[in-house]
């Protein structure tokens, strides 16, 4: 049985899946397996997998009805894995070669049940990458999570399989947010999930991409304080100036017209002016940009916040 099995969720992503599954194949820990869940795709993805999968028996392809990515990982965690430990990764994001050793090494002093890493942001080549992710010591709270998700994406989570299926996964309605909505039940449930203080993954920006609907984001965010509510636990208003500003550097990087990062600014800000602007390195500038960016059109905001 491999350590770690790393699912992949998949639809109609033949331009990056070659430079996913080349990542995985240059980890320098090799005790893994692959599972990509093709979700319908309609152009030539599954025939990209199958190419690789010819040469490399550790990567596998199964077809699943189109219900979106977290029935794909649901799927392919509980009716697929055979590894102790579950690793995700999208069809479009790539990992530095040391992830898996890195991750080898914490899970083998036996005191965590997930890890997460800093995550570098690129749009073009990993080498773009100019912001990192930042990890705190200590192990993730729910607090935190309903803040600003340090985990960012979860091509940057692992965690012990049996946790995954006694959490019961993604909530297979949600869109957006499915991530935080798990992590909030995990990390509540007792899990011990603790950061890595090095980079282990790429996420792609994409000013298409699921990510770039903010009002989509704030609903599954409701979804997820629901959640959250139903376990006893509520966001401090901390938490919500935290999240609030996170969405506002969100409108400034995409772009998204000159008032709608300042309307998330003046939201965080009523919330907890100290939450918002606090630590001063990201939330001066955060509130200082929303309000220049009144004066310059989307294109402009999206080429400096980016």
């Amino acid at each position: 049985m491999p350590t770690f099995s790393i699912i992949i969720p998949c639809y109609n992503a033949e331009r990056t899946i070659d430079s996913t599954l080349s990542c995985l194949q240059a980890q320098t820990c090799t005790d893994w397996e692959a599972i990509c869940i093709d979700d319908g795709s309609t152009d030539r993805t599954k025939q990209r997998i199958r190419d690789v999968a010819a040469r490399d028996s550790r990567i596998t392809l199964c077809t699943h009805p189109r219900k979106g990515p977290s029935a794909a990982r649901n799927h392919g965690a509980m009716k697929q894995a055979r590894g102790d430990f579950l690793t995700f990764c999208d069809a479009d994001d790539l990992w530095v070669p040391s992830k898996l050793a890195e991750l080898s090494q914490v899970f083998a002093q036996g005191d965590v049940d997930g890890a997460f890493g800093e995550v570098g942001f690129f749009s073009d080549r990993p080498g773009d990458t100019s912001v990192r992710s930042t990890v705190e010591k200590g192990l993730l709270d729910v607090q935190t999570l309903l803040g600003e998700n340090p985990v960012c994406t979860m091509s940057n989570m692992a965690v012990r399989r049996d946790l995954f299926v006694a959490s019961g996964g993604f909530d297979e309605t949600m869109v957006h947010n499915e991530d935080l909505d798990w992590l909030i039940r995990l990390v509540a449930g007792g899990a011990r999930v603790a950061g890595v203080p090095r980079l282990q993954t790429y996420y792609r920006l994409s000013v298409h991409g699921l990510s770039a609907d903010l009002d989509a984001m704030e609903h599954g965010r409701r979804q997820a304080l629901a959640s959250a509510a139903r376990l006893g636990i509520r966001p401090s208003a901390v938490a919500h100036a935290t999240y609030k500003r996170y969405l506002a550097r969100r409108a400034l990087r995409l772009g998204q017209g000159r008032t709608a990062a300042l309307k998330y600014a003046l939201a965080g800000v009523l919330h907890s002016p100290g939450g918002f602007v606090f630590p001063l390195r990201r939330g001066l500038p955060t509130l200082c940009a929303a309000v220049c960016a009144l004066a310059m059109p989307p294109r402009l905001t999206r080429r400096l916040f980016a």
